[in-house]
């Protein structure tokens, strides 16, 4: 089945009674729309409302994001996760600067040469904002076209991806492109959900030929993702003179550009108090004494399931001498729960609260 007009002109109808009052839908400001669109990767609404807000209330504009101290950003992208789309956000602004005269590129080709914009982003800000005729297929768009089509294929499989990328753009080729976007896109976080859709108040029913067929439920099919691997790594409340040391992690990798607290990972058959001893050497160049264990915090990654265990210890005197850490501070601790932290440096340091 192709898509038609008639399942074009009841998508619109149905998004324009049903669509949620989102803040980024108040908007065509082509900025605006690109960090909504960054921020909603892999991330809740209701998580990116409040994230969103705060991040547009203090850069406002592609200016004032290039011209930010990675600091600052980073204290308003924390807590979000990924954080290499924050990096990624502030080093697209600076050539939106440089290259564009501050103004996004009104094109999906433009925009995928941008760091950190790929196919999705470029579709959903190109037709958006720009009224290109630009597909986009995330979770939600695959779930929808996975079952109006009947697609028994693992839709992340090359051959299934490439099927939803040209069904998408089919749909986009009509009129209001990014209404016909967001409407596949709100479809799927509301009525067409992974579990239980509510197929009788689908504005898409009488084209679904997964309905037809019965097995609505059972699609889409999806290649079981690898189990999250299990690590373990060793964190402390380093005291000198009543100060605590935080330390920031370089920009690139996991949680690059964050402060924590320092320490790092244990190794196999490798002891939490030793695994310590050993980071602070490496690492900072420090040794420490009385390192009190206090127990451990949990954190689940994407990838991976993290055990932390968390000490509370003196350092020795000596210059900090970094060794795969940006920066160090030592600084009061209420001042070290200032800083740009990630949610398991935020969950550390309200664990030992109660230490």
């Amino acid at each position: 089945m192709k898509p038609t007009a008639a399942l074009r002109r009841a998508l619109l109808a149905w998004f324009r009674k049903n669509r949620r009052d989102l803040p980024w839908r108040r908007t065509r400001d082509p900025y605006a729309i690109w960090v909504a669109e960054t921020m909603l990767q892999q991330t809740r609404v209701q998580t990116v409302i409040p994230y969103y807000e705060r991040f547009m209330a203090r850069f406002p504009s592609v200016q004032v994001l290039a011209d930010a101290p990675t600091d600052e950003l980073m204290r308003h992208w924390a807590g979000l996760g990924y954080y290499s789309r924050a990096r990624n956000l502030q080093a697209a602004a600076c050539q939106v600067v440089t290259r564009h005269g501050g103004a996004l590129p009104n094109t999906a080709r433009e925009l995928r040469a941008l760091p950190g914009i790929g196919r999705y982003t470029a579709g959903a800000v190109a037709s958006i904002a720009f009224d290109r005729r630009e597909p986009v297929v995330d979770g939600n768009v695959a779930r929808v076209l996975a079952r109006l089509f009947a697609l028994r294929e693992d839709i992340r499989a090359p051959a299934a991806q490439k099927r939803l990328w040209s069904e998408a753009a089919r749909i986009a080729s009509g009129a209001q492109p990014g209404a016909l976007n967001e409407a596949l896109m709100e479809l799927g976080a509301t009525i067409c959900t992974p579990r239980a859709p509510r197929c009788s108040d689908c504005p898409l029913r009488r084209h679904c030929a997964a309905r037809a067929a019965g097995c609505q439920a059972e699609l889409p099919v999806k290649s079981r993702l690898a189990p999250r691997r299990r690590v373990e790594a060793v964190a402390a409340l380093l005291l000198r003179g009543g100060r605590v040391l935080a330390v920031r992690r370089p920009p690139g990798g996991l949680l690059g550009g964050l402060w924590e607290l320092p320490g790092g990972p244990r190794r196999r058959r490798e002891s939490p108090d030793a695994a310590l001893a050993r980071n602070l050497r490496e690492g900072l160049g420090l040794a420490i004494h009385s390192a009190e264990p206090l127990g451990a915090v949990r954190h689940e990654f994407t990838h991976r399931l993290l055990r932390l265990h968390m000490f509370r210890a003196q350092a020795a005197p000596g210059r900090v001498r970094r060794a795969g850490f940006d920066a160090h501070r030592w600084c009061a601790k209420r001042a070290a729960a200032e800083l740009p932290l990630s949610a398991v440096a935020r969950k550390a340091l309200a664990f030992l609260e109660l230490c």
